[in-house]
């Protein structure tokens, strides 16, 4: 069965081309800083928004046109499969990605959700098998239900709390199965409301028991899996606990799975914390912590998760420039969590979209290059930091100073003379590399 039928798979056509269904700038072979575009960049589908997401929003009915849909859930199930491998092969895409939800109805009962999992991954594991198209990463859908409308792990139900576990011993069974690359966490309303009626304490020490868990059964099954955390400051939560990188890593330290986990960063996430993606992503770095990508972005006039298909530039460049920097993102990946907008309902905006993210990550990567080959960002660093190279700077960083000695030297060397930094011209300069 197609369900493109008009559709070829796409190729590399270069910026001349007036093939609206071609890229101009992904060109999966071409080797930069000797590797291909294919293994830098890693780019994923995301089955929910791209296979499920119906065009609706608070204020509109469904829109989108699919061809998939039929009155039969499980029906619908397996010609999702059938369209998200197509998608995939005609994108020339490698990995994929999921939530439970979204492959398979829940059903009645928890019994025939996961009968019914078991059924649709036998279908995407053939499909697997005859592409070699690779499982990115899947997560456990726990904030859609309105059994958790108190949380997951974090709900005051402990009747949740064990459905949760559930779920998760599933999903770990099926990264296995599939040969998942990575396993992904994210508490959709992992969070309070009010803490007039909130016990802090025992929700985070809850959700660290399930990750506890989930790393103990990955252990036990022989599944060697990269466990990933996913932070969201709010929406659906008012305050949701994996608010950014910097306390999703705060978490992890003090529960000690940090060496277990790393972070799955989305750009539209780190700009409701008030980041920007490269700050969210360097942070990650820092602690060695780095996994995968969400590419998306959001919009700057509107407050909420808009999930718009990333054509930022800039945006983009500084994000691979961290990612180059960090020596790669496997296994980790960049996987598209973005949806179509409401006025795109066509099904082959499914395809101009993905093009154009790709494209846009694409020239991302170029851009990150030239500035690494420059030393760019790197020159300026060292020339704003020179004065730690040398004399009382340089001791200082290697620890050979004390309040008292440095109290001594300033009283000696109290003019203190600073240099402008010119950041206006060090940002036009920058925009020299995006064009």
């Amino acid at each position: 069965m197609e369900f493109f039928p008009n559709i070829s798979t796409i190729k590399f056509e270069g910026t001349e081309t007036e093939n609206a269904f071609a890229f101009r700038h992904y060109n999966p072979e071409e080797i930069i800083l000797g590797k291909s575009m294919k293994e830098h960049l890693r780019f994923g589908m995301a089955w929910w928004h791209t296979l499920t997401q119906d065009g609706s929003d608070p204020f509109g009915a469904p829109v989108n046109q699919r061809t998939w849909l039929t009155d039969d859930p499980m029906e619908t199930a397996k010609n999702r499969v059938e369209a998200g491998f197509e998608i995939l092969q005609k994108l020339n895409m490698e990995y994929f990605c999921f939530h439970d939800v979204d492959i398979a109805p829940e059903g009645d009962s928890l019994a025939e959700f996961l009968d019914n999992l078991d059924i649709i991954t036998d279908l995407i594991k053939e499909k697997m098998a005859q592409t070699g198209i690779k499982l990115l990463w899947n997560t456990a859908n726990m904030f859609t239900n309105p059994r958790f409308v108190y949380g997951a792990a974090s709900s005051s139900n402990a009747d949740v709390f064990a459905y949760s576990a559930a779920q998760v011993k599933k999903g770990l069974e099926l990264s296995k199965k599939l040969g998942g690359q990575n396993y992904v966490f994210w508490g959709g309303r992992e969070g309070y409301e009010s803490l007039l009626n909130t016990d802090m304490m025992l929700e985070q020490d809850n959700i660290a028991r399930l990750f506890q868990m989930a790393v103990d059964y990955a252990k036990e099954i022989g599944h060697q899996v990269q466990f990933l955390i996913e932070p969201k400051p709010m929406e659906p939560s008012k305050h949701q606990y994996d608010y950014d990188a910097a306390t999703a890593m705060a978490f992890l330290q003090k529960y000690n799975l940090q060496d277990s986990f790393k972070l799955n960063l989305e750009a539209n996430h780190a700009t409701l914390a008030g980041h920007t993606f490269e700050h969210e992503i360097y942070v990650a770095r820092c602690y060695d912590a780095l996994g995968s990508l969400d590419a998306n972005q959001g919009d700057v006039l509107l407050g909420w998760d808009t999930d718009e298909f990333p054509t930022n530039i800039y945006d983009t460049t500084l994000a691979m420039y961290q990612v180059l920097e960090n020596g790669g993102i496997a296994p980790g990946g960049i996987n598209f969590d973005a949806k179509v907008r409401r006025s795109s309902f066509a099904m082959e905006d499914l395809f101009l979209a993905h093009i154009a993210g790709m494209d846009t990550f694409a020239r991302g990567l170029k851009a990150a290059a030239k500035l690494k080959e420059d030393r760019f960002f790197e020159k300026e660093i060292e020339r704003r930091y020179a004065s730690y190279q040398t004399g009382i700077g340089q001791s200082i960083v290697a620890g050979k100073e004390t309040l008292s000695s440095l109290a001594a030297y300033a009283m000696k060397n109290d003019q203190i003379t600073n240099t402008s930094d010119h950041i206006e011209l060090f940002k036009s300069k920058l925009n020299d590399y995006l064009v």
